[in-house]
């Protein structure tokens, strides 16, 4: 069996096409008349700026913004969000920071009323549909100063809109930027607490966006997060109802970077055991409840954490689950299970080195043994 490195990362990216594509092509075709750019483009190449500049520059951000609300059909809106983005910057060196200063004040201005009007249409309208066009600017742009706009969408009771939000403030061109200023450091804390407000709305997709984005910051509240996920995994695994399961070697290399980097991270030890538990034991007893393509996706998440965890955390190269897998042989794979992360009779070998357990048994001893994952359902 072949396990194929960002498979998840590629179904993420098809994922973000398709929710683009699918609420974006539902508008009706209408055609835009293009904003001007022969003023701003003069501006672009100017050394120094007055303040006929900065005017130019506000009403091309304005007439622009207003343009991509007003376009309908998913071709001119890419090109009215193409228009925008190449114009973000100065040509000049010289004329960059004035530049920048004045298209992002007047961006901020102009996409928060676009987006305030947009949140008052009645809900189901194309109030959304504007919503979410002005995030994916927002997200293109990545610019400190629009993050807020972003934020504020987090909470949208709209998944398209939520995951553009969140995508917006996760993505790694602004995350850089969060990580080198204090303004930044300081925002970041802000979006950690409305995303951990929120992890029970958001599906796979949008999950994996706060994983990665938990993986490139190093706040406290980061790991909260991340433990949060973990554990709604575990919850969803229990009853039956995970999907996606190729996010959770995404998750479980997270929690493995913060065991490694903190030292002996005992809570993130044990959410690591009990996903780790359960992701094996659904591919052991879900033989008759899962498709093809969901045993493979386990396949790959079990041999995939294997090869870039277990080994690290343990010290030694491991392949004993490869093999199982390989050789479709469930009762060695139950073995290895029980060796690494413990039964009822012995403390698992990774719990021994990192010095965790599994919380207290009804008769007030640790348990050494993950929860055993309950039947799959009837249906």
């Amino acid at each position: 069996m072949i396990v194929l490195e960002g498979v998840y990362k590629m179904r993420v990216k098809f994922a973000l096409f398709a929710v683009m594509s699918a609420f974006l092509v539902l508008l009706l075709n209408a055609s835009s008349e293009a904003v001007s750019t022969t003023e701003i483009d003069d501006v672009r190449n100017k050394g120094v700026l007055d303040s006929g500049d900065f005017r130019i520059i506000d009403d091309f951000v304005s007439e622009a913004v207003q343009d991509l609300v007003k376009t309908k059909d998913f071709t001119s809106i890419a090109r009215a969000r193409t228009v925008i983005l190449s114009r973000s910057s100065s040509a000049k060196e010289s004329a960059r920071a004035q530049y920048t200063a004045q298209f992002f004040e007047s961006a901020n201005k102009y996409i928060s009323s676009a987006l305030e009007q947009a949140s008052s249409l009645t809900p189901g309208d194309v109030g959304f549909k504007v919503m979410l066009n002005l995030l994916i600017l927002v997200d293109n742009l990545e610019n400190l100063r629009l993050a807020d706009l972003a934020i504020s969408m987090i909470k949208n009771e709209n998944a398209a809109v939520r995951y553009w939000a969140i995508h917006a403030v996760t993505n790694p061109g602004i995350t850089k930027q969060f990580n080198s200023s204090e303004a930044g450091k300081s925002k970041v804390q802000t979006i950690v607490e409305q995303l951990k407000k929120n992890v029970e709305k958001c599906d796979p997709e949008t999950l994996g966006l706060m994983v990665e984005f938990v993986a490139e910051i190093d706040i406290p509240q980061g790991e909260d997060l991340l433990l949060q996920i973990a554990d709604l995994r575990i919850k969803q695994y229990a009853d039956w109802t995970v999907d996606d399961e190729l996010l959770d070697t995404t998750i479980l290399k997270s929690l493995c970077q913060k065991m490694s980097s903190a030292g002996k991270n005992k809570s993130a030890a044990r959410c690591f055991g009990q996903l780790y538990s359960y992701a094996i034991q659904r591919y052991i007893n879900g033989a008759d409840f899962l498709s093809a393509a969901q045993k493979e996706d386990l396949a790959s998440v079990l041999v995939e954490t294997e090869n870039s965890c277990i080994g690290k955390l343990l010290g030694i190269p491991q392949t004993s689950i490869l093999r199982a897998v390989e050789q479709e042989d469930l009762q060695s794979l139950l073995i290895e299970h029980n060796r690494l992360l413990g039964d009822e009779t012995q403390i698992g070998r990774l719990a021994a080195k990192l010095d965790y357990d599994y919380g207290v048994k009804p008769d007030g001893g640790r348990s050494t043994a993950p929860l055993i994952l309950p039947k799959p359902p009837e249906s």
